[in-house]
């Protein structure tokens, strides 16, 4: 055992561990340990108003404070560091993150090198050459509608310290723009079950560029970038230029590149296929 790599995984915005529990299932039965981190203000850490519950009360809800105000990337980084110097004593790790995860494990490789065996990124964010709020403003992200969640966007995050979402909205075109941004390739009732896994709270910090990736830390770690080909809410697009950053960036240590077909969650809803993938470079 003490050879057999640990999968340590990180997931995205309003997201939590529950995310992976059917992949972790795969792998297990694949032969694979792992674990999800919940960062700080998500799981049962999370924060959710009694205005969320039915009947909502929007205008409550618009204000009523979160605890995740206080949680910073550090903070994320700290958790995932602490996390993976536990798991380091039994053998090899494997840190992938998932979407706004990507952010937190580029912060740890550049922290903390040593701990990671190798970085995976799935469909999540690798900030090179820009923080993730600049790559929004360009070219790739154009087709990104941000009214997908604008819509279910409650009270101001400046006033409330956080983003607040309500995903338990039952607005027909709200439900659909967020299936078209998340899991359009999903059926209805797959995609309201992922939905409600989600959590209405997610904090604001989303780096500086101190923490894009650092060719003397995180460019030492072997890494590979799983792009899903049909994401809609990170496209392709943006994913092909961060594998290209990044290999500018340590043009000795490059990107090792697959592709799994389909939406920004379905490799969660349905993963076989990415179990499959994972356990090889497990090997």
């Amino acid at each position: 055992m003490q050879n057999l790599p640990t999968f340590v995984f990180v997931h995205g915005a309003f997201a939590n561990s529950f995310s992976f529990a059917p992949l972790q299932a795969e792998l297990a039965l694949l032969g694979h340990r792992s674990l999800a981190v919940d960062l700080p203000g998500h799981g049962f850490e999370a924060t959710f108003p009694v205005a969320y519950q039915a009947p909502q009360d929007p205008e409550a809800l618009a204000t009523e404070p979160g605890s995740i105000s206080r949680v910073t990337l550090a903070d994320n980084v700290a958790r995932v560091i602490e996390v993976l110097e536990r798991a380091k004593r039994n053998g090899p790790t494997i840190l992938v993150g998932h979407s706004r995860g990507g952010m937190t494990i580029t912060a740890v490789g550049n922290a903390r090198p040593d701990l990671v065996d190798r970085i995976v990124y799935v469909s999540a964010w690798c900030p090179v050459e820009l923080t993730v709020g600049d790559y929004y403003a360009e070219p790739e992200m154009a087709d990104v509608d941000p009214a997908a969640f604008a819509t279910a966007l409650l009270g101001n995050p400046a006033e409330l310290g956080l983003l607040r979402t309500n995903f338990r909205t039952a607005d027909p075109g709200t439900l659909a723009a967020f299936k078209e941004a998340l899991g359009a390739d999903l059926t209805d009732d797959e995609f309201r079950a992922f939905l409600n896994t989600f959590q209405p709270d997610e904090n604001l910090d989303v780096g500086t560029p101190a923490d894009r990736a650092r060719a003397a830390t995180w460019g030492r770690i072997p890494r590979t970038y799983v792009r899903l080909a049909s994401d809609t809410s990170v496209p392709p697009a943006i994913q092909d230029r961060m594998i290209r950053e990044a290999d500018a960036l340590t043009p000795d240590n490059p990107f090792e590149v697959r592709t799994l077909e389909g939406s920004h969650l379905r490799w969660l809803v349905h993963p076989r296929p990415a179990a499959g993938l994972l356990a090889e470079l497990a090997k």
